[in-house]
């Protein structure tokens, strides 16, 4: 059975004071959720630390991601950091490909398939975003666009690796846009995307958890989560307030 998911982009956002701050208010709010239900949250590189101790002190269900990692495991690469080092840390997951990092630092998919490779290695999950430009929807190539995505990256792994993979879809026009796809768009990508691994993984693609990842928030979360093949979210903006997140968690 699939894990349903929701997991916390906070990208470049909270110092280390507001990251526990926030970390402290999820934490009370989710404390009795189903077993079937994961929470991850991913704050900046500057709180892991920190953020991973408290979790481990208070014994929390929440799971600690990194928002990227580098794509060598160590060496002279300045301002980068190691997959080996984020599990050290203690994180179980890597947000790899968000659309962000492939738009404004050129992330190319050899590039991420690198990052997959020692994310899995480093014994961490990827949570691997995919998705396709407004320009690329209104030219009916979004499932060219998503396929391509998967087929260059993930069909390089075994099937003992694919089933560690969590898969994000970002329609990339609805992100930070206050656009959202409706639910019918998201479980036609969900579904698309289930059927490109399945072409390659047929024994796996029913366990993967497919998340939707594009400005979902409390008022449209139990619509999309409600959809087949939508397995939860990945959540930007909303991840920043407590009372929304834990909404959005509540919304199964």
């Amino acid at each position: 059975m699939r894990k349903r998911v929701v997991a916390g982009n906070w990208k470049m956002n909270t110092n280390i004071e507001e990251g526990l701050l926030l970390v402290n208010e999820i934490n009370n709010l989710v404390k009795d959720l189903s077993e079937q239900t994961r929470v991850i949250i991913a704050p900046p590189f500057t709180h892991l630390a920190t953020i991973s101790s408290l979790l481990k002190s208070e014994k929390s269900r929440i799971s600690l991601a990194a928002q990227n990692c580098a794509d060598h495991e160590s060496g002279a690469y300045t301002g980068e950091v190691s997959p080996n080092t984020l599990s050290d840390i203690g994180c179980k997951y890597v947000i790899i490909g968000h659309s962000e990092r492939r738009e404004y630092y050129n992330e190319t998919n050899e590039m991420l398939f690198k990052k997959i490779e020692l994310v899995l290695k480093a014994g961490m999950s990827p949570i691997y975003c995919i998705g396709e430009r407004l320009q690329e929807r209104e030219q009916s190539r979004h499932f060219d666009v998503v396929s391509s995505q998967i087929k260059e990256v993930l069909y390089n792994l075994n099937e003992a690796d694919i089933e560690r993979v969590i898969i994000a879809y970002e329609p990339v026009w609805a992100i930070g846009t206050g656009k959202t796809a409706s639910s019918d768009q998201a479980e036609e990508m969900h579904e698309f995307i289930r059927g490109v691994v399945a072409d390659k993984f047929p024994s796996c693609a029913d366990n993967i958890s497919i998340l939707y990842g594009g400005s979902c928030k409390p008022s449209n979360a139990q619509e999309l989560f409600a959809r087949k093949n939508v397995d939860g979210g990945l959540i930007g903006g909303a991840s920043l307030s407590a009372v929304d997140f834990a909404a959005i968690i509540k919304s199964f």
